[in-house]
């Protein structure tokens, strides 16, 4: 059995009125409540896909770039690629390794493990936490989007009675491409691949080595719904995938980087 049925016909839709998220802010009773006041729906296998920082922010990933403690390291780094030694601190702070390097541009192994400009850090749409305080405050990705994912998903489904999925995305460079897509860095209630080794093409010749990134695919669906700057859709659901196994990962998306020529 597939681990998911994909419709030839999805639908995408966002979900209005959902407040700025402050932290502590208990995000499915925000969710709850705009569905209300929307006569917005959710049914058994929809899914989900949210930015990431509305959680960053109900969690309270805010951080003070004028506060923070610069190292030796990141004012070296700093100074090497022309850029802001305390966003560079923030950053490293929140990666394993560097990747690649160049004036304007640092490019990380995050924490998490995947690669990305930043590390995720953004300064857009951040503000003080609570709309007080004086500094320059960015943005750190949510501490465990997985996990993050599934609190919501359990919350959700416990007040609808339903099964869903859940995806948070965020929006990732590429490697010889340009632009941004929207990337899943937390799944819960659903696959994040789809292996279809073993299936025929129109021919009946057997796939061999076809696995695709669902949950990849869903976020980057989505992004074009939720939109980058002040469109303020950043809840968004997709219907359409009968969702069989549940029990995905972002980590599933990870390349081990052993096998990884671009890191």
């Amino acid at each position: 059995m597939n681990e998911a049925l994909i419709s030839p016909r999805l639908e995408i839709e966002s979900l209005p009125g959902i407040p700025l998220i402050h932290p502590g802010d208990d995000l499915a009773a925000l969710i709850l409540r705009a569905m209300e006041a929307a006569r917005f729906e959710l049914r058994s296998d929809d899914i989900l896909v949210i930015t990431s920082k509305l959680f960053s922010r109900a969690e309270g990933r805010f951080v003070n770039l004028r506060t923070i403690e610069i190292s030796e390291r990141a004012r070296e780094l700093a100074e090497e690629i022309d850029k802001d030694p305390a966003l560079v601190e923030a950053i490293l702070r929140e990666s394993s390794s560097v990747s690649r390097k160049k004036t304007g541009v640092l490019i990380v192994r995050h924490r998490l493990g995947f690669v990305s400009a930043n590390a995720g850090i953004d300064a857009s749409n951040a503000g003080p936490p609570n709309g007080e305080g004086d500094g320059e405050y960015v943005l750190l990705l949510p501490e465990d989007p997985d996990a993050s994912a599934t609190r919501l998903r359990v919350a959700l489904e416990s007040k609808l009675g339903i099964r869903l999925g859940i995806i948070l995305s965020d929006s990732h460079g590429r490697p010889f491409r340009q632009g941004t897509v929207g990337t899943a860095i937390g799944v819960s209630g659903l696959p994040a691949l789809l292996d279809h080794v073993g299936r025929e093409d129109l021919l009946g010749r057997k796939l061999e080595y076809t696995v695709t990134a669902l949950a990849d695919q869903l976020a980057a669906a989505a992004d074009l719904v939720a939109g980058q700057s002040d469109e303020a859709r950043p809840v968004v659901r997709i219907r359409g995938v009968k969702l069989h196994a549940r029990n995905g990962s972002a980590r599933d998306l990870l390349r081990d980087p052993a096998d990884d020529l671009y890191a």
